[in-house]
């Protein structure tokens, strides 16, 4: 009797030796499984080839020539990936929806002697789980979110929780966006929507439920990328916690951690150019004689004070309401910020609701 593959539509990853994704090299860059490598059966050419012989000429002759491409691709694998794997290997493998690319993987692992799982509806099966998990999960914690005006060192605070073993969701890293004009990481894109909410997920996945889960306040969207419903309902509900600083030192802070703008004036002008139906053409204008001037503190101080001060504040009236802590640094040096990271992390349990 032949052998043949297992399937199953659970996603549970820690059951498998590898998570095999064999779609082709862009579908997998825009989502996939945590943990996930990428073998595709196809590349991306070649799956741009086969698809436009199965709509120009014929299936037949489209199976036809993706049966050679993917012979060949798999060949590949089995002489590099998967030469030197042990027999107890056991992979769990996927494509688009469960159809040929993953079987044909499948087929030729399991007949090799390896136990090989296919995933049930691939793909697809895995993005609805996401879906409905997200819709779900972020009810099961309750959340503490640290508030204050930009340049008050924030991330950096929450980065010092989270080594003192406090939870810490940083929806900024998984996004890779510091969520506001200027917030776009210098070398790296952000991730897609979907791999974005995978993340997501994922992260809320490591939490305890026992404890609370500290959280950036941030608008509902980080940069292009849209923070959950359900996430973005408990966030605002949330108890919030200030953090205050002198606007020297917030501006000695955002030149110090935004050297790559200061670096590439002309990609600053035109990230300011998208203010210009909500500012005067005299004030963008002061704004870029500071920028050829190369007074930055001086432009980031003005920014401050006209952009970014009043959105803090307005969003605040609208979106956190529950400030139940303020905490005013004398500076943003490190001594101050693990002092408040320390006095934030005694008290993660139990936020006292007056205000202190």
């Amino acid at each position: 009797m032949p052998l043949t593959p297992n399937i199953t539509a659970d996603i549970c990853p820690q059951l498998y030796s590898e998570i095999i994704d064999v779609r082709s090299p862009a579908e997998y860059a825009e989502d996939h499984l945590p943990g996930a490598i990428n073998l595709p059966v196809l590349s991306d050419q070649e799956r741009a080839e086969v698809g436009t012989l199965y709509k120009q000429v014929s299936a037949f002759v489209a199976r036809k020539k993706g049966a050679a491409l993917v012979s060949k691709n798999l060949s590949y694998h089995l002489n590099h990936h998967f030469a030197d794997h042990p027999k107890g290997y056991h992979p769990l493998i996927y494509c688009w929806r469960g159809g040929q690319r993953s079987q044909s993987m499948a087929l030729v692992l399991t007949q090799v002697g390896w136990r090989t799982t296919l995933l049930k509806g691939g793909y697809k099966t895995y993005r609805t789980y996401v879906r409905e998990q997200l819709e779900q999960v972020p009810y099961h914690f309750s959340y503490r979110v640290l508030c204050g005006l930009t340049g008050t060192a924030k991330t950096e605070i929450l980065q010092r929780l989270a080594q003192a073993q406090v939870q810490v969701l940083d929806l900024e890293g998984l996004a890779n966006h510091r969520g506001s004009l200027l917030g776009a990481a210098a070398t790296s894109a952000q991730p897609s929507q979907k791999q974005f909410e995978s993340d997501l997920l994922s992260a809320l996945q490591t939490f305890d439920t026992a404890h609370p889960v500290w959280i950036e306040a941030e608008s509902n969207k980080i940069g292009e990328r849209f923070v959950p419903k359900a996430l973005w309902d408990q966030m605002q509900s949330a108890p919030c916690v200030e953090v205050q600083a002198p606007i020297s030192s917030r501006v000695d802070w955002l030149v110090t951690h935004y050297e790559h703008f200061t670096h590439n004036s002309a990609l600053l002008k035109d990230k300011l150019n998208l203010l210009r139906r909500s500012y005067s053409k005299a004030q963008l204008q002061h704004w870029y004689n500071l920028i050829d001037e190369q007074q930055w503190p001086a432009f980031v101080q003005s920014l401050l004070e006209e952009h970014y001060d009043p959105a803090y504040r307005r969003s605040m009236k609208r979106q956190y309401t529950h400030i139940q802590q303020q905490h005013q640094l004398p500076d943003l040096s490190a001594t101050s910020l693990k002092q408040l990271a320390s006095k934030l992390a005694t008290v993660n349990i139990n936020i006292d609701s007056s205000l202190q």
